[in-house]
């Protein structure tokens, strides 16, 4: 390997390396700006300048290849003096308003200023200043303090593939904004944010909220999609202010999506704080000794075989075992689900439900085929892999169904599922293309499962895919695209009703109307005739179950509690309570231990610690369970149709949030009267 001396140091490197990455190896601190190492060199605002042997000026480290036998030097006088007169430059014309910035404290900018900043300024010329920009309810600007680092545009470019960021003049009268100054429509838009190194884009929601010293952070999981995101939730008291991702190089990298960072106001609204119950036709505040004998007598005058669950998206392991257990122990039936949507699945193997390639995998796959699904809106981060493979391997990728948008570009070769039969039969023009790729990815999308021909194309798939040795140990190429963070788990526990001859029995029963009591957890995505249905809801917000509810008890969200969530390829996660249910809301678990306990039927566990063992146990057991059978099924012909998805509405905390209602608002193209504008 080719070596570099770094300050009289002497280090390994990698060939294609930049000198400021080599100086990092060493352990030297370089400052910078413009430079980020997830997105291309722009070497324009020279903060990182080192100085070279036989080199007559100072070299920008970030846009200079490493080569073999370097001499760099990075804590001299003259780089010292080099980074000096760079800091001038850029405080000549910034506002120096850091006592009313929101980026105080988190500043690039004023922290290296700390370093390299003078006492005194030489300009006495008048400072420039910029109008502030619109992009939309989510990006707050003060255009005069940026410092034209260019993040923004090429995160814009390169990563949420939507390039709606630009620059406009040249030199001191450059400016940063979106063409025709409109809205921001990218579902990433707001980690330009964290981008910026100076403050010139901050949170608008969150602006003048709090200083961040001020607040409490707790590193946990986001429940918005099955992606299982690694986010910071940071609170003042017990209020959440804001959420900002984590590093997690193999689901997230340092991204999040903006329902994720910003629906976070929705646990603020619409909370169910104490326990209800139904007189008269209309809702009443009850006690929770009195709601929960009022459940227990009820339970206790219908027929198990008549008694339900139904498990929400939300849901973390605890809360669906706790669940289970009360149902299968006190309540003596297993009628429980955790698919409010309806589709296909096979348990018998834990790969038959999970994303098998990895999000990471991705960035390795040659081919890719996209069945019945919109990834964008489904799973924004795992979107954001796609295209950066697209952009990193210049792969093909292939649609059955039309997803509309995506950031990439893509071949739909039509939505019939005769488009599968040709594929598995080698008369597509795509089947030798999957064959000769050496990773292909199939990712099938919920919109591919729901209906008859769920079974024909998941189970056609993967026998497809394992005849021609694709599901190996080394590599799996079949992929299930989950949407909610309870799916995966849910199932690693068993709560769904499926027979050998019916994939659907739940469901039939409930339009049967043979369930006379229901209870919800959580579940409110789900639609059926209530008629004389007795209905129990548990959950943290007063939403779509509240509503047909007859007995109500408050549960905790995601933030209030510990908690362990399966992301959609199979990865189990800890998330750690940041704040506090409100009011006489309680965590999940220990409302099913208290019913039980009053039944005199306890679950065998007094704690967390003692139900997450038995919880590992489970989930283990699917994971060594792995048997690689092959069900063969008929052709059904159906168009695959992408249901269409209300992003921003997607659960309840995104329901009640006033800012994912502004963003609704914005993608719908709505006017300020409400009235839709004509397309």
């Amino acid at each position: 390997m080719p070596k570099i001396i770094v300050n009289n140091k002497e280090v390994e490197f990698e060939e294609g390396m930049t000198v400021l990455q080599a100086c990092e190896l060493a352990g030297a601190e370089i400052p910078r700006f413009c430079y980020h190492e997830r997105l291309s060199i722009a070497g324009n605002c020279r903060m990182c300048l080192v100085e070279m042997e036989k080199s007559p000026k100072p070299i920008a480290s970030c846009a200079m290849p490493a080569a073999d036998g370097m001499k760099i030097k990075t804590n001299t006088p003259f780089v010292d003096k080099a980074r000096k007169g760079v800091m001038e430059f850029l405080l000549a014309n910034h506002p120096l308003d850091c006592p009313v910035c929101d980026q105080g404290g988190e500043c690039d900018l004023q922290d290296q200023s700390l370093f390299y900043g003078l006492d005194n300024s030489r300009y006495t010329e008048n400072k420039r200043q910029v109008k502030e920009k619109y992009m939309g309810p989510l990006i707050k600007t003060i255009m005069t303090r940026c410092i034209h680092c260019t993040r923004c545009i090429r995160f814009a470019t390169e990563v949420a593939g939507i390039p709606e960021l630009g620059a406009i003049g040249r030199g001191e009268d450059m400016e940063i904004t979106t063409y025709l100054e409109k809205s921001m429509e990218s579902e990433l838009s707001a980690n330009v944010i964290d981008l910026c190194p100076v403050g010139a884009l901050t949170s608008k929601p969150y602006a003048f909220e709090a200083r961040p010293w001020d607040l409490k952070k707790t590193e946990t999981i986001d429940v918005m999609d099955a992606v299982g995101s690694n986010i910071r939730v940071d609170t003042y008291g017990w209020e959440v202010k804001r959420i900002l991702p984590r590093v997690n190089e193999d689901i997230n990298e340092e991204w999040i999506s903006d329902k994720t960072r910003y629906a976070c106001d929705g646990l603020l609204k619409q909370r169910l704080d104490t326990p209800y119950i139904r007189e008269n036709g209309r809702l009443q505040k009850s006690s929770w000794d009195r709601a929960l004998k009022l459940l227990i007598s009820k339970l206790k005058s219908f027929n198990p075989k008549e008694t339900a669950g139904l498990v929400g998206d939300l849901a973390d392991l605890e809360m669906i075992y706790s669940f289970k257990s009360f149902f299968e122990k006190c309540v003596g039936t297993t009628n429980l689900e955790c698919r409010q949507d309806r589709i296909y699945i096979n348990p018998e193997e834990r790969m038959n439900y999970i994303f098998n390639s990895s999000i990471n995998g991705i960035e390795d796959s040659d081919f890719i085929l996209l069945v019945g699904t919109n990834p964008r809106l489904e799973a924004t981060i795992l979107n954001a892999r796609i295209r950066k493979a697209y952009v990193k391997n210049k792969l093909k990728i292939y649609s059955i169904g039309d997803p509309g948008d995506l950031t990439y570009p893509y071949q739909n070769i039509g939505s019939s599922t005769s488009v599968i039969r040709e594929i598995v039969s080698g008369t597509h023009e795509i089947s030798e293309k999957i064959k000769k790729s050496k990773k292909p990815i199939i990712i099938i999308g919920e919109s591919a499962l729901y209906g008859k021909t769920g079974q024909y194309v998941f189970e056609t798939l993967k026998s497809f895919l394992s005849t021609n040795n694709f599901i190996n140990k080394d590599w799996n190429s079949l992929n299930i695209l989950n949407q909610q963070a309870s799916r995966v788990g849910a199932i690693d526990l068993g709560v769904y009703l499926i027979n050998d001859k019916e994939n659907f029995s739940f469901f039939d029963k409930l339009d049967n109307n043979d369930f006379k009591f229901i209870y919800l957890l959580g579940a409110d995505n789900i639609y059926f005739d209530k008629k004389d249905k007795f209905i129990v809801y548990q959950g943290s917000h007063g939403d779509k179950g509240a509503e047909i509810a007859d007995i109500i008890l408050p549960g905790a969200a995601y933030t209030e509690k510990n908690g362990l969530f399966v992301n959609l390829e199979g990865k189990c996660q800890s998330a750690y309570k940041a704040s506090y249910p409100p009011g006489d809301a309680r965590e999940d678990w220990i409302i099913f231990k208290d019913l039980a306990n009053m039944m005199k039927k306890p679950l065998g566990y007094n704690n967390a610690q003692h139900m997450r063992e038995s919880i590992k146990k489970l989930v283990q057991f699917k994971i060594n369970n792995n048997v690689n059978k092959i069900n063969k099924v008929d052709f059904v012909e159906e168009n695959i149709l992408i249901k269409p998805i209300d992003y921003y509405f997607t659960n309840p905390i995104a329901r009640s949030s006033k800012i994912m209602s502004e963003c609704r608002q914005i993608s719908k193209k709505f006017l300020f009267t409400g009235i839709e504008k004509a397309s």
